[in-house]
């Protein structure tokens, strides 16, 4: 799901004098190249997939003029331009609508993070930090995230004795998903998953995207039986949740394995990796099931 790269030309526009501060930006939060920042200096920034444009996306989810985002006596304002997939702003399909700090902008297969403020440097270094630790597209903790995260709890139930348990699962047949409705409607229902089983997920849990389709929920102080209840929960959930893109009804289940840190557990790959050997067992089962 990730762009095959983009690039950006920068055109010369007419520039409302008084009007433009150049305190406002977006940043990409989701594409291949996370955290570029594109300050809106001008009247009209346009963005699509043909070059003339002041942000090019080179991505055949990108109509050719797809949006533009102008400044107007409301504020900003990010206009579709009757693009083929559409333009979104916090996950809704939108014609035209005035943009706030922190609003989150879907163009294809990209993201943007629209900012403002006197402080906007500030919140740009802060959104940076963020992507380091969170996933762009779901908004849960990353790999790198986790991992660290992981570690420490490993390390911390080993040294107390204490119980930790592991949840992998991935959507089955997520393939399919892409191939069948494209790659915006995979999109959505990884998000979707993910809003919905965030929240679930106490203070002390962690809820992380492993990559792809697959995540992981870190469960300390909890035994095997612990996580196996929680992971038929997860199951049950997104069993039972009605997921639909534009009209389209999907039907989405999900494969789980649980695993317990044991007296044979020595690493966080151990337990990785005994995790993902139960994720496949209920795959090799028939999928929509949970093993540990």
């Amino acid at each position: 799901m990730k762009n095959n790269g983009d690039t950006t030309r920068v055109t010369s526009m007419h520039s409302i004098s008084g009007s433009l501060d150049g305190s406002d930006c977006i940043i990409q939060i989701y594409g291949m190249h996370l955290g570029r920042k594109y300050d809106l200096l001008d009247q009209i920034c346009s963005i699509g997939r043909d070059p003339q444009n002041t942000i090019t996306l080179d991505s055949d989810s990108v109509s050719r003029r797809h949006a533009m985002i102008e400044l107007t006596d409301s504020g900003r304002t990010v206009r579709d331009l009757d693009s083929t997939n559409g333009t979104y702003l916090n996950d809704i399909q939108i014609r035209s609508a005035v943009l706030s700090n922190g609003d989150l902008i879907k163009i294809g297969d990209t993201i943007f993070k629209y900012l403002t403020g006197a402080n906007v440097e500030a919140l740009y270094h802060e959104e940076i930090y963020n992507m380091t630790i969170r996933d762009g597209l779901t908004q849960v903790a990353n790999k790198r995230y986790l991992l660290d995260a992981l570690d420490k709890e490993f390390s911390r139930c080993k040294r107390y004795e204490r119980e930790l348990s592991l949840i992998m699962f991935d959507l089955d047949h997520f393939k399919n998903v892409n191939d069948q409705f494209g790659h915006l409607t995979g999109d959505y229902v990884l998000k979707e998953v993910a809003g919905l089983l965030r929240r679930r997920i106490r203070k002390e849990e962690l809820f992380a995207r492993y990559g792809g389709e697959e995540f992981v929920i870190v469960l300390p102080e909890s035994g095997l039986d612990i996580g196996l209840r929680f992971g038929e929960i997860v199951r049950k959930m997104v069993e039972e949740h009605k997921f639909e893109f534009e009209g389209q009804p999907i039907q989405v289940t999900v494969s789980v394995g649980v695993a317990t840190v044991t007296a044979e557990t020595n690493t966080v790959s151990d337990l990785l990796r005994a995790a993902d050997e139960r994720l496949y067992e209920a795959k090799r089962g028939g999928r929509n099931l949970v093993k540990g």
